[in-house]
């Protein structure tokens, strides 16, 4: 077993879900980046100080962190924000019947930030406009042919850096599933990660407009970017093709709904409009489906 560099205790006010908080951090089936175990999450990351490994155990009435790798120090800083220890679910005010059970079956369910923005930004990008099984396969790809392994006893593998992603041509992101429209939008996001990784400390308006600033970089890519790297609770990734319909389902009992429909009903939470999708996410209800699913697509040049 591979020695740690350090470890640390965080105390929470419970409840608090590892699982259920950090399970947004998880992107499809095999995602090597992370790894959720019986009350333990195993997460890898490149911190400001270089790669890290932790370890997030849960102990009862504390977690107990523990860090590999140069950004050992980094990763152990930002564990309580990691798993919402700031956050306080009580402050949203479940006007509905559904969210008002969903926030009482799920009070462990916390918003919390990474405080790494490039992390949550290249899952993003290959999500757009394809399905979730497409985003998974091209995800665990770009993983398998660029990125390395993580510090650590946990067998984890890192995103490859910003460097290696800006220096790749357009045409090497083909046979992991991207189009060049997607792989542009990779590199040029990548060549602008130190300004975009300065984000996390901006006022979350100028934040928003940093991220879009970039070329195909829009709504719904900043919003899955906010959630998780900066803990915005009141994200929403307008645009996407599930999401209006499962809100409009659960919140006015509509089979199917468009962004502006979904805005409406979840108006009443605003502030707050990212935690009750979360919930609702989280909660496994999901809208009628009246037709076949929707098939990969084959790659190409948009």
């Amino acid at each position: 077993m591979v020695e740690p560099v350090a470890e640390r205790t965080i105390v929470v006010e419970r409840p608090l879900d590892l699982r259920l908080t950090l399970g947004q951090l998880g992107h499809g089936r095999g995602d090597s980046t992370i790894r959720f175990e019986p009350g333990r999450v195993w997460r890898a990351t490149r911190t400001p100080l270089g790669p890290a490994t932790v370890r997030l155990t849960d102990l009862g009435e504390r977690i107990q962190a523990t860090a590999w790798g140069p950004g050992a120090e980094w990763a152990l800083e930002a564990a309580p924000a990691l798993v919402g220890a700031d956050d306080d679910p009580a402050v949203l005010e479940p006007h509905h019947p559904i969210v008002r059970e969903l926030a009482r079956r799920m009070p462990g369910l916390r918003i919390g930030r990474t405080g790494v923005v490039m992390e949550a930004l290249v899952p993003a990008v290959i999500g757009q406009k394809v399905t979730g099984t497409e985003a998974g396969r091209a995800y665990r790809a770009l993983l398998l042919a660029y990125g390395e392994a993580a510090p650590g006893p946990a067998g984890l593998h890192l995103l490859p850096p910003p460097a290696t992603l800006a220096a790749l041509p357009y045409h090497a992101f083909h046979p992991l599933g991207l189009e060049r429209r997607r792989a542009d939008t990779l590199r040029r996001a990548a060549s602008h990660a130190t300004a975009l990784e300065a984000t996390v400390a901006m006022p979350l308006p100028d934040a928003y407009a940093r991220l879009r600033a970039i070329p195909g970089i829009g709504a719904w890519t900043a919003a899955e970017v906010a959630l998780r790297a900066f803990g915005d609770a009141d994200a929403v990734s307008v645009g996407d093709f599930h999401l209006p319909n499962l809100i409009c389902w659960a919140l006015a009992g509509e089979p199917r709904g468009d962004d502006a429909r979904m805005l409406e009903l979840l108006e009443p939470y605003r502030g707050q409009r990212g935690r009750v999708i979360r919930l609702l996410e989280a909660s496994g209800l999901r809208a009628p489906r009246y037709g076949p699913p929707m098939s990969p697509r084959p790659t190409v040049d948009w």
